[in-house]
């Protein structure tokens, strides 16, 4: 999907209500480190106006920017959301947290999280005034939102989730505020990546960003696991180099 439309998408979302609420997360398939999510509030104001029209088109799903290019909009979002016109917020989940909830509840932890930082889950919930004894079925039936907006997350439906929300498969290459949402996810995740490779050197955290690479398998056979690597998807990254049989010593040793 080319990026322009990434704009005419969330116009077309954000139909209904006062605004969007564009929600991704970084960092579920690495062998260490966190999950990063945010979450990106944009207005029909700001989808009219004229950074949208001019530089929303260089917005893209994280992951096909450069590194480059993705700091120099996070730079551009923080002059925006200074200004007052987006609101943004991140949440994290640690590897302690992954590993106790695995990284499915890890990535909802996050997200939440990000959520939080702009609304709590009850202010997504209807809410309706005791109607007066005089007044219509109708108006009896009537709910009316405390906050009017739509949030919009990348992938599948999450179950069990406090929040109402819309799920698009590859929404960061599909709607502008959940592009957002992924950058800022990625620069936060990546920034926190680097500052691991100070603490735990020699894995090359800030260059894998804790994903299976060849260097980085050879880094743990080498040097053995940090506290920043999650045990259960390390062994199947050990396990592409190991004899099998090894295994249940491993799991042994954690």
């Amino acid at each position: 999907m080319k990026r322009r439309q990434l704009r005419s998408f969330d116009l077309k979302q954000i139909n209904g209500v006062t605004s969007l609420i564009g929600v991704d997360e970084v960092g579920r398939g690495a062998f260490a480190g966190p999950v990063v999510a945010a979450a990106v509030v944009v207005t029909r104001e700001f989808l009219e106006s004229r950074w949208a029209l001019v530089k929303a088109g260089r917005v893209n799903d994280s992951k096909l920017l450069s590194a480059e290019e993705r700091e120099e909009l996070w730079s551009e979002f923080e002059q925006l959301a200074a200004a007052g016109r987006i609101h943004a917020h991140y949440g994290v989940a640690g590897v302690l947290e992954i590993e106790e909830f695995n990284i499915l509840g890890a990535t909802k932890l996050a997200m939440r999280r990000a959520l939080e930082g702009i609304y709590p889950p009850e202010a997504f919930q209807p809410e309706r005034t005791e109607p007066d004894l005089f007044s219509s079925l109708e108006e009896r039936t009537t709910f009316q939102p405390v906050v009017s907006a739509r949030i919009l997350v990348d992938g599948l439906a999450l179950r069990g989730f406090p929040y109402p929300h819309t799920a698009f498969v590859h929404g960061d290459a599909r709607s502008l505020c959940i592009a957002m949402a992924s950058i800022i996810a990625k620069v936060r995740r990546d920034r926190m990546m680097a500052e691991l490779e100070t603490r735990f050197p020699g894995y090359g955290f800030a260059r894998h960003k804790g994903y299976g690479t060849e260097d980085h398998r050879d880094a743990v056979l080498r040097l053995g696991r940090c506290e920043e690597h999650r045990s259960v998807f390390l062994r199947k990254l050990l396990a592409l180099r190991i004899d099998p049989a090894q295994m249940d010593f491993l799991a042994a040793q954690e």
